[in-house]
Formats: structure tokens, sequence, C-alpha cells
């Protein structure tokens, strides 16, 4: 295993406690970097809005609980929980029921920067105990209490049968923790001159996915503890179509290619050693369909109503495709705001810097391919508790 001095920030035991999405609002922050999550959500609103056809409206006296899990820190979280909320109440309307008070719950590890998100939080609208359609008709407020519920996912995060709607989003390909063998030099699956699965021999690949099928199966198992009898869950992550674990797709192209050779920059100029450079893997993981049927099929607690690969276009979002510049300073934001955390806590802030410049730089070099080839795929499911 890595040297304890050497490696301790990123070490399994801290992942957990420092794993988030950058946050503020800077130029590398999740929250400025997540417009390609936000438009791939707006265009399968269609297939959570099926789901959500298929969830047991329960009594208008109880509160209708839904969940955002993996919420991370932009507008993303709050817009999908107001589709999610003004769906129910259309259904509780057009069945001649009053809608019931609703309450959203989000949810994310503790590292989350859940100040910029509640900042975020239009008002509440019912000051005054108004009624849920003056809620409504009153824009830019929402219509439900809201909480936050920091943790991992791969544990209970709710008491028993108390939610109606689970939602998670871009969350489910990060690992609980890099799988140890990976980073055991002793090990055939040492991830050797490599910081991604991508391009890694079989018993590296075959190590990252047991890891993602033993977590998955751990969300299910607390989801199920957790869920309302007749409640739902709408699920989306990294997916990929290649029958090899080692094609990552579109995961593989970023975290890979440019961002794997920068590490090898830092490392041939003499700034890191190549030890501390195997020492860092990115714990994600796009799993195939068959991946992800096969864990949920095991478990058995919810019916698959619908599982299917979507594709959901490029991560990088440029007005000017033609600035290759543009199209450098997006890849690398890009990587930047969903694996920063990690970078910085691994070879401190002034290298991170050195290293996302590289980064930049090979991107912008190669932006015509990035802009062809760069695509993401994602396992979409929706689930109901059986």
């Amino acid at each position: 295993m890595a040297s304890k001095g050497d490696n301790v920030v990123v070490s399994n035991m801290n992942l957990e406690k420092l794993l988030s999405m950058k946050g503020g609002k800077g130029e590398g922050s999740y929250a400025n970097n997540s417009q390609a999550q936000a438009l791939h959500a707006r265009s399968m609103l269609h297939l959570l809005e099926e789901a959500l056809d298929s969830v047991h409206l329960s009594s208008p006296e109880v509160p209708f609980v839904v969940v955002d899990l993996g919420c991370s820190c932009g507008n993303n979280t709050i817009y999908i929980v107001d589709v999610i909320i003004k769906h129910m109440i259309k259904r509780y309307e057009s069945s001649g029921y009053e809608p019931p008070e609703f309450s959203a719950f989000f949810s994310d590890l503790p590292s989350n920067d859940f100040n910029t998100l509640f900042q975020l939080l239009p008002p509440l609208a019912n000051n005054g105990g108004s009624s849920m359609e003056e809620c409504l008709a009153s824009n830019g407020q929402r219509s439900y209490f809201a909480a936050g519920v920091p943790g991992s996912f791969y544990r209970r995060l709710f008491p028993a049968r108390s939610i109606d709607v689970f939602h998670s989003a871009f969350s489910l390909h990060w690992l609980s923790q890099m799988p140890e063998t990976v980073l055991d030099r002793r090990s055939t699956a040492y991830n050797k001159g490599r910081v991604f699965i991508h391009g890694a021999n079989e018993s590296t690949a075959n190590a990252y996915k047991k890891q993602f099928q033993t977590d998955l199966a751990e969300f299910l198992r607390a989801r199920s503890i957790e869920m309302k009898r007749g409640g739902s869950m709408f699920l989306v992550c990294l997916g990929r179509t290649s029958v090899d674990p080692s094609d990552q797709g579109g995961a593989g192209l970023l975290f890979g290619t440019h961002f794997q050779d920068a590490w090898d920059d830092l490392v041939q100029e003499g700034l890191i050693s190549s030890e501390k450079r195997d020492n860092f893997n990115i714990p994600v993981y796009a799993p195939s369909l068959q991946d992800f049927k096969e864990v949920v099929e095991a478990d058995g607690s919810f019916t698959i109503n619908k599982l299917e690969v979507f594709k959901g276009g490029s991560p990088l979002v440029v007005s000017r495709p033609d600035d290759a510049k543009e199209v450098g300073r997006a890849l690398a934001n890009s990587c930047r705001s969903v694996s920063g955390v990690l970078v910085d806590a691994h070879i401190g802030d002034k290298l991170s810097e050195e290293l996302f410049s590289r980064v930049e730089q090979r991107a912008t070099s190669h932006a015509k391919e990035l802009l062809e080839q760069l695509q993401f795929f994602h396992i979409v499911a929706s689930l109901s508790f059986a």
C-alpha cells in the first residue's frame, strides 16, 4: 500500500470526508460548470415524468417526500426537485385530491458546499399558511419545505418507509472508495502509470467493476428500507456502450487522455514522483447496462420499469466552438469542477494549478477532435419498489 505519510489525504478512509464537487461560485466551480448536466437532465425530463406517473399517491394528510441524492451545489438540483413536485401536484389534482404538503431533502457528502446550495433556494412561498394554489401561482418561490442531509448514499440516510421519490443524477458513477488492490503495488490490479481505469489491464478493470457493483448493491439495500411502499426511484449515472470495462467512453476521454497526460508531464518534469501519480486514481466507473442490471436483479427489491443507455451529448458547453482556447478551458474546468478537490488534496493547490493548466494547453491543441469525439452516455433507470 502507499506509504501513509505520503498519501494520507486521499486514502480511502478520507474519500468520503473529502469528495465533493468544487464549491463556491468561481470559474472552476461546479455551480459554473454544470450546464452540460443541466442540458442532459432536461433532455430526460420525459423519462423522469414517466417514472413519477408510477408513484402511488398516498393520503393528502401525510407530507409527500422527495429526495435528491448527490445533489451537489448548483441550480440543477433545485430545478429537478421543482419539476418533480409540480408533476406530483398535477397528478393529485387530476385525481381529484387536495395536494399534500411537500418536503424535499437535498443530500450529499458532508464536504458538499451546502451554503451555496441554500443561498440559491428560492424563498418558501407559504408565508402565513397560504394555500398550495397560491404557492404555485407565486413565481420564483418554492412550494416545499427544504432540508439538507449530509452523508454517503451508500448507507442509510432516512427513517424506514419515509420516502416517496428518490432522484439521483450524475452521482452513482462515483465509487465509495478506490478498490485497495488498485493502489497496492504487489497486486496484479495495481494501476501503474495511470490515474484512471481507462485503458487499464483486466485485473484493474475488474477491481473497479466489482467495487461499483458492491456499492450499487449497498445503495439499493439502503433505499429499499427507506422507501414507502408504492414509491419510485429515478437514477441517472455515466454509462458506457462498450462491453469492456476498461473502455470508459466519454469518461475515458475526460480522465484518461489529456488529464492523464498532464500527470505524466508533472512526472517527467520532476515536479512529482511517478509513485505520487500512481497513488492517485479517479474513483469513477461508468457501468454498462449489464453491470447495472445484474445488481438490481440480484437485489430483488425493485422492479425495473425502464433501464436504457441514453445519449447525453458533450460535457463541453462552449459559445464559440471554433475558438480552441475556449474549448481547452472548458475541458480543464469540466475536469476541475469534479476532480479538483481530490487533486488539491493529493498534490496541493500550487501543483494542482500547474496540472490543470497543462490539461487546458493539451485540450486546446486537440479542440476540434474533442468537440467531435467527447460524448457522454448515461444509464437511465426507473425503478419501483417491488
